[in-house]
C-alpha cells in the first residue's frame, strides 16, 4: 500500500469530472484519486473512522471540491470538515463554475484554501487542474503529523 494520500475529487458533472481526471492524469501524479459525486458521499469518506482509535481512516492529500453538489451543497461540506478537529487540516479548494461574489467570500469564511473558477476555455481548464494537482499533491508540504511522504523520510524543498 503506498504512504501517499489520495486526492479526493468531489464533482457531479460528468463533463468536468472526465476533463479534471483526464488532467490529473497528465500531471503524472503517484496519488490515487477518489472520486465523490455529491457532498454526502464526500463527508462520508472524510469523517470515516477507525472503530479502534476513532481517528480518520485515510484523509487525502488534498479535496478538489464542486461548490454546486446534489444532496450537500460544497459549503456545508467545507463548513463540516473545517470543524471537525480531525479534518480541518486537509486543504480544500473550492473548483466552481461560480463568479459570485458570495460564494467566494463565504468560502474563506469557511477556510477554504484555495478558490478556483473552472476556466471555460478546454486548455485553461486543463492547465489549472494540472497546477492543481501539482501545487496540492507535490510542492505543498502538509501540518506536522499529517505527513504524506513514508516516515523518516526528510522533507525536501521548503527551508530544508
Amino acid at each position: 500500500m503506498s504512504d501517499l494520500k489520495p486526492i479526493l475529487l468531489v464533482e457531479d458533472n460528468p463533463r468536468d469530472l472526465e476533463l479534471t481526471l483526464a488532467a490529473l492524469e497528465k500531471c503524472q501524479l503517484a496519488n490515487d484519486v477518489i472520486v465523490a459525486r455529491d457532498g454526502e458521499e464526500a463527508l462520508s469518506m472524510l469523517t470515516r473512522r477507525d472503530p479502534e482509535t476513532g481517528k480518520p481512516t485515510q484523509l487525502p492529500a488534498v479535496v478538489l471540491l464542486d461548490l454546486k453538489l446534489p444532496k450537500i451543497d460544497g459549503l456545508e461540506v467545507l463548513e463540516r470538515v473545517k470543524s471537525d478537529p480531525e479534518t480541518r487540516h486537509v486543504p480544500i479548494v473550492m473548483l466552481t463554475a461560480s463568479r459570485e461574489e458570495s460564494d467566494l467570500v463565504r468560502s474563506y469564511k469557511l477556510g477554504v484554501n484555495a478558490f478556483v473558477v473552472k476556466p471555460v476555455d478546454f486548455k485553461a481548464f486543463f492547465q489549472a487542474i494540472r497546477d492543481l494537482g501539482a501545487f496540492w499533491a507535490i510542492l505543498n508540504e502538509p501540518p506536522v503529523g499529517c505527513a504524506r511522504r513514508p516516515a523518516g523520510t526528510p522533507p525536501t524543498g521548503k527551508g530544508a
